[in-house]
């Protein structure tokens, strides 16, 4: 097991009488890829926005969040962010075209954030900004420092936002479903560019992912939400090639496999955030569900290698 790099306690985000998030808890090692999995409105982007510090504000946030020696990232002020996001941690943004700014050059908003975060003079930075975009695959980069965003490719865009992300080096990156707006052909390079660039600098990544084919190929462990909560989190293998809970085995069941029976999606859509069970989210849901289910929160509890929260949960076969 790696050291562990953040540990995340209790989570719960409100917004308003709703509850957005719900006791969310679990921890990544260091040098560790971790996938966040489930539909939308599983709370997946939520996590990774208040871990940023991103929600000040917006939502009522509540728990505890470690990351290396910071005592609580949830506690901290906006101030005493300056020095970490960017810096210590990073994030890629599901929509690199909506994210980079359209008045100001790929260059100028790379150099920006070398000279604020590393005090580099201007000619060092510009020279670590060429760099960084040849790292992402961009070809003819120095030609690149003065285009606007609007006059890149989507794919283009996406490799501006990794060598933004990563130009500080930080020990935490969270990808949020990074690949969303990009052809098919693309993603498995962007996603396979993060997951290199990640290692090799010995960082810790984040993914907020829908695809639980592509968390099993690039992750090493999965947290299975379900409207803000935790379903089932453990090692990718172990989760996927034996989901105990309900949900984790429906959603694996709409995954294309060849020689596979036809898809399986799950019944019914996600409870709207005014109208959840005082229990189990899924319970409304559910094909194995119990009349306790409705009305008592199963704990997340260590079960055959991996934590999870159910009432009545498939056996080994």
């Amino acid at each position: 097991m790696t050291d562990t790099l953040l540990s995340v306690t209790g989570l719960t985000v409100h917004r308003g009488p709703r509850r957005i998030l719900d006791d969310v808890s679990f921890t990544l090692g260091r040098g560790e890829t971790l996938a966040l999995v489930g539909e939308s409105g599983a709370g997946k982007s939520t996590i990774a926005a208040a871990l940023m510090g991103l929600l000040a504000g917006q939502a009522k946030v509540d728990g505890a969040a470690v990351f290396d020696d910071v005592p609580d990232l949830l506690a901290l002020r906006e101030k005493a962010w300056t020095g970490l996001r960017g810096r210590r941690l990073a994030m890629i943004f599901q929509d690199a075209g909506a994210a980079l700014n359209p008045c100001y050059t790929v260059g100028s908003q790379l150099t920006s954030v070398l000279r604020r975060q590393l005090s580099l003079g201007r000619a060092d930075a510009r020279a670590k900004a060429i760099a960084l975009l040849e790292s992402v695959g961009l070809n003819d980069a120095a030609a690149r420092m003065s285009s606007y965003p609007h006059q890149l490719s989507g794919g283009m865009q996406q490799r501006v936002m990794v060598a933004i992300a990563l130009a500080c080096d930080p020990d935490l990156l969270f990808a949020d479903e990074p690949t969303s707006a990009l052809d098919v052909t693309i993603q498995a390079q962007i996603v396979q560019l993060i997951l290199d660039q990640t290692r090799q600098k010995g960082a810790s990544c984040i993914f907020v992912l829908h695809d639980l084919a592509l968390a099993s190929q690039s992750c090493d462990r999965i947290v299975v939400l379900y409207a803000g909560q935790v379903m089932e989190a453990g090692p990718s293998g172990t989760v996927l090639r034996d989901p105990r809970h309900p949900y984790t085995q429906l959603l694996k069941s709409c995954v294309i496999e060849i020689g596979t029976a036809d898809l399986d999606p799950p019944q019914g859509s996600v409870p709207g955030y005014d109208d959840l069970p005082a229990g189990c989210r899924f319970a409304s849901r559910c094909p194995r569900v119990l009349p306790r289910c409705a009305t008592q929160r199963p704990p997340l509890e260590k079960v055959a290698g991996r934590d999870l929260a159910c009432w009545n949960p498939e056996e080994a076969e």
